[in-house]
């Protein structure tokens, strides 16, 4: 393979069998269970980079599940989102991710910087109840209830909270162990279909773990419970700041 072969051929690794596609990266059925909570101010601002600020000391945990997406096939993820504003516009700050497919971790992280790792999350129906659980290894780390479909939510305002923007912190390392790239990274959910949305009485408890520390921003009280049924492509990021610059 000669150098022009290697610069038309390289976009992921490994070169000659990348672990996954090139995108558009589309999801069908997509589904979300988030639960926001309000938590300690203190600890967000331990966590969240500047220039972004905290809006309000409120976390969204989320259980995702995924049975249908392009080049990444079918997995579940869970993580928390903190709400931010940047230069005046609102979005969030995706803080954790947990999942159980190698092709989205390296490809999350790789191209958006999503803060990805591997883990055992899982989203399903049990009778008249809607859970999250997140595994590290044997230990559980995050269980969510919420009763299953209680009451329909108006999807307008659903719709336009899945296409806000959203941020990342992206770090690639350089060959010698410091930061070759340290950008502050804006990515939006593109061609949004909410297929139904639905509220109803939730509860989260999260345990303490020290290589899944989803506790150390603790539920002070639960706000409220959603589940969304969702199509979107997962566009991909513009670099909004480069801490390295």
């Amino acid at each position: 393979m000669n150098i022009e072969d290697v610069r038309r051929r390289a976009f992921a690794m490994p070169l000659t069998n990348p672990a996954y596609p090139p995108g558009p990266y589309r999801f069908v059925d997509r589904e979300f269970f988030i639960v926001t909570y309000r938590s300690d101010p203190d600890a967000l601002r331990a966590v969240v980079p500047a220039p972004l600020e905290i809006a309000e000391p409120i976390v969204k945990y989320e259980f995702i599940r995924m049975p249908d997406s392009t080049g990444f096939g079918d997995y579940t993820e869970s993580g928390q989102v903190i709400p931010v504003r940047f230069q005046g516009q609102v979005g969030g700050y995706v803080h954790a991710m947990y999942l159980d497919d190698e092709a989205p971790i390296a490809g999350g992280r790789e191209l958006w910087g999503f803060p990805k790792k591997l883990a055992s999350p899982s989203l399903k129906v049990e009778k008249d109840t809607l859970v999250g659980r997140l595994a590290y290894g044997s230990i559980e780390v995050a269980i969510a209830t919420m009763g299953y479909k209680h009451r329909k939510l108006d999807i307008a305002p659903i719709k336009a909270a899945i296409a806000a923007p959203n941020f990342l912190l992206k770090i690639v390392p350089h060959v010698d162990g410091t930061a070759r790239i340290c950008e502050l990274v804006r990515y939006f959910c593109e061609d949004v279909t909410v297929k139904g949305a639905w509220t109803g009485p939730a509860a989260l408890e999260l345990f303490h773990h020290a290589l899944a520390p989803v506790a150390q921003l603790p539920v002070l009280e639960v706000v409220s419970g959603l589940h969304v049924v969702s199509d979107l492509t997962l566009g991909l990021g513009t670099v909004v700041h480069d801490y390295l610059a």
